[in-house]
């Protein structure tokens, strides 16, 4: 049997080829997350390492507000200089350094514009000499308030050189340095990790990079001979107290590394779960390969149990075919993955700013996934099929024949189940029944979805199919191509569900962002009466921001009736984190927003009041007059008094305080601006003169209300682009099982074919049949996406009613997109099957048994 199984394998490696490729892909994507993640976390280990070399301890103020990157800037507590006298004074200190580092410089280059870093901080930080790992290139220190020294990296970024006036914006607006000298790293390094750096006097870094001198944000601590680092650790700690974290040097540079890594982490989940769709799809595909080649092989497997072969070892035949093809798949998969993994890491370390990478490592976990999910589903996919051909009569050896269509009744039956209990775990995981299992009850969900729709469709696959035929129907190859279309509907069924899943989670997911951006566009339109906005397009954790004199300035321009900027922070609200908002002007709140009070006076705030929205009043329990503690990212806790409360809507901000607070916020400078202007006065006469204002503010811009909504929603853009290339993946495995599935098919029909062209059907005849047939199936598959994804997008819309998306948009442009992008490849998928079609000898068609 072992031979008769290898002999029947090498006869079909064209067709196993192509069911593997679907495998092959999948584990590249699973083994190439884990090449990425064990690559670019080394990598950071290794840039951590290097950056917190020398230091034995490191001293921080704990965080007044701890805020995640996508909650806004993490401001850095300050640490006296009398704190660092302090732990100058501990027995066994050889050295301490008062240091100012922290993100938020960036440099205007040579063009007029910000200097941008996509991942990396840019750090503005006091000078603190040269030292084994760090060595000025040109020039000189710098010893006037005016004046900076950069890395490398960044001079060349900017396009900067040593003479060069240049400005910075920190947390105060624009300011004027002279450049005075470049430095780089050992090993002829630009930077460390890609970060860009400014480095200025420590006054000066003090008062622009921590809002005030004598402060600094943390401390960097060397021990005397014969002193251990995690002594010395202790003795810090004890002579400070708790309001300082106090670390080893190692420590800190593996809890940097690691925050890093957690971002890794989440990267890796997104490829895994692309992974997961793509071998999703290659189980269709495989399926179908080994139900069509049981199939062609009845008279073969009968043969077989005539002359003694057990049902048993049928099974095991068919069954060692597919771990053999998933052991070659999973070895090609593995060398793509590490390949992709490769690349990746490479595209990042470039758009990373130039992080140098370690060594390329293959860890442990990419090889026992590779194999683990190549062959697992290879193995389980071709389960059914082998228990199909363990059932075949040894009298099936005798007759000549053909494989019948069995009842759809029980199919359609577990289709209906397998369905329902994706219906039912959707609506647990979208109406928030499942708790802290909502992603895995979603996910799920959908995947019982999917299978439950794959199992239905054979019973909608002949009159659908028949139904789509008919446009082809106008000719002899047309007719043909319908009916064979329609001829086995559990054959078309799987391979148009294979093409099904790509297109659904497109559709699915470009139904949910659409309706999201029009959900915003229509509320920002009908609620926002300013006609100008001053805002910019966030390129990392910190939104850009301006000069507030901008608004007063903005405020004197004829024609303009009320101008606010708005402020916004991460803060702790009676002990509970909460976003913020500032407002130089309050009473926006009604004229602008149109926010409307329901309790209170919300036209004027004092230094000491503060707002709510309805929402958050009532989730807070906190009405007119309640005292209420706020911690903001800077200074001391500061007890306001609700004055007002207003009606809650999509862009009012939950909690509203005096403008004066800001300057405690971890940005104290506005990051939106709106300006209304009088009756009779022009946009276009406005416009310009608030332009001009932004000339020292090049992060922002100031645009129409319509423009401003726009660019808000095209944010959306980037993410919908990147699902749409990686779902094509599966649109490409859909391909492969289409092309698989027709040239099988060809084999299977090789005698009728010789028939059809011996009664006069031609060469181009025959391409046109075996195309209609492509085209028809391809159809049918994206049909079926395209009524799936619509569905489950419409279910996540309706879940997300309450978080803001109440307009359900439905992208009818893709939808005939995608309906037209399968006609095109159902014709590239019949290409290689019309043709061998095309090319049969008629004679040894005609006697082909």
């Amino acid at each position: 049997m072992f031979r008769a199984t290898l002999k029947s394998l090498l006869a079909r490696k064209v067709r196993l080829l192509l069911s593997g490729l679907a495998v092959v892909l999948g584990v590249m994507f699973v083994s190439g997350a884990f090449v990425l993640t064990d690559t670019l976390g080394r990598s950071f280990d290794a840039v951590f390492a290097d950056a917190y070399q020398g230091i034995d301890v490191n001293v921080a103020a704990k965080p007044k507000v701890a805020a995640g990157g996508t909650e806004g800037e993490q401001a850095p507590a300050p640490v006296p200089a009398a704190t660092l006298e302090k732990v100058r004074a501990v027995a066994g200190v050889a050295e301490a350094t008062g240091v100012v580092a922290t993100d938020g410089a960036r440099l205007i280059g040579s063009d007029g514009k910000v200097v941008t870093s996509f991942g990396p901080p840019q750090l503005g930080e006091n000078w603190l000499g040269e030292s084994d790992l760090l060595k000025l290139r040109e020039g000189r220190e710098p010893r006037a308030d005016d004046e900076i020294v950069v890395n490398a990296a960044l001079a060349k970024a900017a396009k900067v050189k040593v003479g060069d006036r240049v400005g910075v914006l920190t947390l105060a607006p624009k300011k004027e340095f002279t450049l005075v000298g470049v430095f780089g790293y050992s090993g002829d390094r630009d930077s460390v990790g890609g970060v860009n750096e400014v480095a200025f006097t420590t006054p000066v870094a003090q008062q622009l990079m921590l809002g005030q001198r004598d402060v600094f944000n943390n401390i960097t601590v060397k021990a005397a001979d014969g002193v251990a680092d995690t002594t010395l650790r202790d003795d810090v700690a004890g002579a400070l107290g708790g309001d300082y974290e106090v670390k080893t040097g190692k420590q800190v540079s593996a809890d940097a590394s690691a925050g890093l890594k957690e971002g890794l982490s989440f990267f890796n989940k997104i490829l895994l779960g692309f992974a997961a769709v793509a071998l999703l799809v290659g189980t269709f595909l495989i399926l179908n390969t080994f139900s069509i080649i049981v199939a062609q092989r009845t008279r073969e497997l009968a043969l077989m149990r005539a002359i003694g072969a057990s049902g048993r070892q049928i099974i095991g035949s068919v069954v060692l075919e597919a771990v053999l093809v998933g052991l070659i798949a999973s070895v090609l998969g593995l060398a793509a993955g590490i390949g992709v993994g490769a690349l990746l890491a490479y595209v990042f370390g470039k758009v990373a700013g130039g992080l140098e990478l370690s060594s390329l490592g293959v860890p442990p976990a990419a090889v026992i996934g590779a194999f683990g999910v190549g062959l697992v589903i290879t193995v389980v996919a071709a389960l059914l099929p082998a228990l199909r051909a363990s059932r075949i009569p040894p009298i099936a050896a005798m007759q000549d024949v053909a494989t019948p269509d069995r009842p759809l009744t029980k199919v359609t039956v577990a289709g209906g189940i397998v369905t329902a209990i994706g219906a039912v775990l959707l609506f647990l995981g979208l109406d928030g029944h499942a708790g802290d299992n909502t992603l895995a009850t979603i996910l799920a969900g959908v995947l019982f979805a999917f299978i439950g729709v794959a199992l239905l469709t054979p019973l909608i696959s002949r009159p659908v199919v028949s139904l789509l035929g008919a446009i082809f129907a106008w000719s002899v190859p047309g007719k043909l191509g319908r009916l064979n279309s329609g001829r086995n509907p559990r054959r078309t069924a799987i391979t148009a569900a294979a093409l099904m899943v790509g297109i659904a989670l497109v559709t699915g997911v470009t139904v949910i962002l659409d309706s999201a951006k029009g959900s915003i566009s229509k509320v920002a339109a009908d609620t926002i009466k300013a006609e100008l906005v001053i805002s910019g397009a966030q390129s990392g954790p910190r939104p850009p921001s301006f000069d507030p004199a901008v608004l007063e300035k903005a405020a004197a321009i004829p024609g303009v009736q009320i101008v606010d900027g708005e402020y916004g922070d991460m803060a702790t609200v009676n002990g509970t984190r909460t976003y913020v908002a500032a407002s130089s002007n309050v009473a926006a709140l009604e004229r602008i927003f149109g926010a409307k009070a329901t309790a209170g006076d919300i036209s004027r705030l004092g230094p000491d009041q503060m707002l709510f929205s309805s929402d958050t009043a009532k989730s807070r329990n906190v009405s007119v007059g309640s005292q209420v503690t706020v911690q903001l990212s800077r200074g001391e806790a500061k007890t306001y008094t609700v004055s007002g409360i207003y009606e809650s809507s999509q862009v009012t901000n939950p909690v509203v305080l005096p403008a004066q607070a800001a300057k405690d916020f971890a940005i104290p400078q506005p990051i939106q601006g709106f300006v209304q202007l009088a009756p009779g006065a022009t946009v276009a006469g406005v416009q310009p003169q608030v332009k001009a204002l932004l000339a020292d503010s090049p992060e922002v811009s100031v645009a129409d209300r319509d423009a401003f909504i726009k660019q808000q929603t095209s944010q959306l853009d980037t993410p919908l682009r990147m699902i749409q290339i990686l779902l094509a993946l599966a649109i490409v495995i859909a391909v492969l099982g289409i092309i698989n599935t027709l040239a099988l098919s060809v084999l299977e029909r090789t005698r009728e074919l010789g028939l059809l062209r011996a009664i006069g059907l031609r060469r181009a005849q025959t391409m046109r049949m075996i195309t209609v047939e492509a085209v028809v199936i391809s159809i049918f598959g994206a049909l079926l996406g395209v009524t799936v994804g619509t569905g489950l997008g419409a279910a996540v819309v309706r879940a997300l009613k309450d978080e803001g998306i109440t307009d359900l948009v439905l992208p009818w442009g893709q939808m005939g997109l995608f309906l037209g992008l399968a006609a095109i490849i159902g014709v590239i998928a019949a290409v290689l099957p019309a043709v061998r079609a095309a090319r049969i000898n008629v004679l040894n068609a005609i006697a082909h048994d």
